[in-house]
């Protein structure tokens, strides 16, 4: 071999040398970033160095109540129900005695207090005779008054809230029963009693389901959690007024299609990238943009491409776009104008200057190429007044699912009695009315005839 051929193999060696310490570089780049609440799916409460970070951008408000906010504070009644008058016996000056004299109402303070908690146990007695016409007559039962010994509305009322509302484990209700009410329940008669519930309020949840078929704008979601041992799944359907939340074995589109045989034809579905929701037969898809702003973050850490960095900017001015007006129509400047930026960030993925480097920026192209396959569920909430830039609605109808599984550990069984009164208690909430009102409405429902017995 000829010095000049050894030279050039050498260059070539050194060409391949380099390519590959980058490529290490790369590697050892991301392997050294920590995927966060801030750049991933992760949840917050994994992060495991520093605060949790929030994608919301620093304020220059003060911290705190801001001004013109209007306060509020505990109110005196104008009909209480106990009154104690307090006259002075004597002068505290003089000693003189004040028996006998007029007085004139100088001040009022009210205490709020709830009275000692006592069970009241109400004995119904049936009486009968015979009649002239010989039919033996007795005094019929009120309705719900069931069997010989049983409990009442309120305290199965109780019950419902504190465990599917307020999350006590069953020894804790127990406890609390025991030691502030007086009252001594079996978890047996604590399960029967949510069974029961749940019997009672499966029409209102088929007519949630109902709401949700028919509804303009759905979100959903699923979340993991476990029964038995066993990995199961709640999923949620939710809008402003409205939330459906099913219990199930897995994770894959026949759950949807179980629940949906039509799918949601008049809805745009507002969903993160999970095939299963994204095919689910719908009006629209929308996206959840902060999922993607978050993994925009990780990019931008790891990979430093201006494509991840333009893509995040265009996302944020799109949000800013809908936070400054509800609806737009597609001929709207500032709408056309997020569009076209849009299109040419897509088309700017086949330029030679990225693909020469394909493996430094592998995560930022397997990106961008499977967005480019949902280029229409990006900013369809532009365009609708009701639909979100993001999933936050199906989120915060798990964050409760979460409280219950961190508190009381998996469920042993009953999570589909669970996801009947949880939707029931959730669309409560969302049209203002009281939980705890509606759950004692619930426990008045005569059972089911197949349930009954």
């Amino acid at each position: 071999m000829t010095d000049k051929e050894q030279i050039e193999d050498l260059k070539g060696q050194l060409a391949m040398a380099l390519v590959r310490i980058s490529e290490l570089e790369s590697l050892v780049l991301r392997l050294s970033t920590v995927k966060t609440s801030k750049n991933s799916h992760n949840p917050p409460s994994i992060d495991k160095w520093g605060k949790n970070q929030s994608l919301r951008q620093k304020s220059d408000k003060p911290v705190g109540g801001q001004a013109g906010h209007k306060g509020s504070t505990l109110e005196m009644t104008a009909t209480p129900d106990v009154t104690e008058k307090i006259y002075p016996n004597y002068c505290n000056k003089c000693g003189r005695s004040l028996e006998g004299s007029s007085f004139e109402l100088v001040a009022r303070r009210q205490v709020i207090d709830i009275p000692p908690i006592v069970p009241v146990t109400t004995e119904y007695q049936s009486f009968g005779l015979r009649c002239a016409c010989g039919h033996h007559q007795c005094g019929s039962f009120p309705s719900g008054v069931e069997n010989h010994v049983q409990y009442g509305k309120n305290i199965q009322s109780l019950v419902i809230y504190q465990s599917w509302y307020q999350f006590l484990p069953f020894g804790r209700l127990q406890d609390f029963f025991q030691k502030v009410c007086g009252v001594c329940l079996s978890k047996g008669t604590i399960e029967n009693i949510l069974r029961r519930s749940a019997q009672k309020a499966r029409s209102a949840y088929e007519a949630l389901k109902e709401v949700v078929t028919e509804s303009p704008y759905v979100g959903s979601d699923e979340t993991s959690f476990k029964s038995k041992g066993s990995k199961n799944w709640f999923w949620v359907w939710q809008n402003a007024l409205v939330t459906y939340i099913a219990a199930a074995t897995s994770r894959s589109k026949s759950v949807i299609e179980e629940q949906f045989p039509n799918g949601l034809p008049n809805a745009i579905l507002g969903s993160d990238r999970l095939a299963a929701q994204l095919s689910t037969q719908a009006k629209g898809n929308q996206i959840c943009l902060p999922h993607l702003l978050r993994e925009l973050n990780y990019l931008i850490e790891v990979e430093k491409t201006p494509w991840a960095s333009n893509f995040k900017t265009l996302l944020k001015d799109a949000i800013q776009l809908k936070q400054t007006h509800p609806v737009y129509d597609k001929d709207n400047p500032h709408a056309r104008d997020i569009e076209l930026r849009a299109d040419q960030i897509f088309q700017s993925l086949h330029l030679l200057p990225m693909l020469e480097e394909p493996l430094l920026n592998k995560q930022t192209i397997t990106f961008f190429k499977q967005l480019a396959g949902l280029r229409n569920a990006l900013f369809s909430f532009l365009y609708h007044k009701d639909v979100p830039f993001d999933n936050n609605g199906s989120e915060r109808a798990f964050r409760m699912v979460k409280v219950k599984v961190k508190i009381s550990g998996q469920f042993k069984s009953l999570q589909h009695d669970f996801a009947v009164i949880r939707s029931v208690i959730d669309s409560v909430i969302k049209n203002g009315q009281s939980v705890f009102s509606a759950i004692n409405y619930i426990v008045d429902i005569p059972l089911p005839p197949k349930a009954a017995g």
